[in-house]
């Protein structure tokens, strides 16, 4: 039965865009914009090099520097270190792949991925800044206060994840090695990182562009409920989803927490491109979904609190 409902699901999603081919034109060049402008300028680099620390061993002298501190902060490996820090600073859906990385290279166990992936997969402090506040929210003194609300959801539910993992972590790293610092650099090893880091960024572009077609074939429907205008079609993919947002509320406390917590959740778009970045592994994309919704709800709370004490 389920097998027959998403084969009519497909079938009709065809039917549609042959319907209305204008539509499907302006939210294909949308999403390859973004794609090409912001996405592939911005991610591509970091996915490259991320690649060759983790590839070249490199990692171990990050793991060195940065690990006692992160690992004694959120209770994981030093190597697992890196996948917070670059989750935490470089957006969608870095977090996922690197955690993703560490756990086909043996470098972290499968439990301290499953952890790791339940909160270091976030919005990066440029789109942060740079999209939700100066050009949607349009208050530069906001800048601040949503910074430390969508960095602090992640921690604080940090702390709740790992109660419910504290068995299956004080076993993983329990048993956990460290690898030795070795680091070897050749030209396979570089044309390898560039090619995933291509193969990555291409899939990545290819889920943006299908997200915002299906948005804009969403909003041709005649349906005026505030839950699906405000809710369900921004949830679809947040970088379209936050101007909408914008347009639907017009009251700034709303606006600002429903923006927060979109952020915080990434949406279903991100939601894709993170089950992609973990094929290949055993992290689960249903677990990270329920941890997400529970970040969501912390956000909300927060930017909830922030408005009650500061305004």
């Amino acid at each position: 039965m389920k097998r027959h409902s998403i084969s009519f699901a497909i079938i009709l999603l065809f039917i549609i865009m042959l319907i209305f081919p204008k539509a499907v034109f302006r939210g294909a060049s949308e999403g390859l914009l973004l794609w090409f402008e912001i996405v592939l300028p911005t991610l591509l680099p970091f996915i490259i090099v991320s690649n060759l620390l983790i590839h070249t061993n490199s990692i171990s002298y990050i793991s060195r520097l940065l690990g006692p501190i992160i690992a004694r902060l959120f209770g994981v490996s030093k190597t697992g270190s890196f996948a917070i820090l670059v989750g935490f600073l470089c957006g969608y859906p870095m977090g996922s792949k690197v955690t993703s990385d560490l756990v086909k290279s043996n470098r972290i166990s499968l439990p301290e991925g499953t952890y790791l992936l339940s909160f270091c997969n976030n919005t990066s402090p440029i789109f942060i800044m740079s999209y939700v506040v100066w050009q949607n929210l349009e208050t530069e003194s906001l800048i601040i206060p949503s910074l430390i609300i969508l960095y602090a959801a992640p921690i604080l539910s940090s702390i709740l994840f790992r109660l419910y993992y504290r068995r299956q972590l004080k076993s993983a790293l329990h048993t956990s090695k460290q690898r030795n610092s070795s680091i070897s650099l050749k030209f396979s090893i570089v044309d390898t990182c560039i090619m995933n880091g291509f193969e990555t960024i291409v899939k990545v572009g290819g889920y943006i562009i299908l997200f915002s077609v299906l948005l804009t074939l969403l909003k041709l429907l005649p349906v005026e409920l505030s839950i699906w205008r405000q809710v369900l079609l921004p949830m679809m993919e947040i970088t379209n989803g936050i101007p909408l947002l914008v347009e639907e509320i017009t009251d700034s406390g709303r606006q600002f927490i429903y923006i927060l917590s979109l952020t915080s959740f990434g949406g279903l778009c991100a939601i894709a491109q993170t089950n992609c970045m973990i094929q290949g592994t055993a992290l689960k994309i249903k677990p990270y979904i329920i941890q997400k919704l529970i970040t969501t709800c912390v956000t909300s709370m927060l930017a909830y609190a922030y408005l009650l004490l500061f305004f």
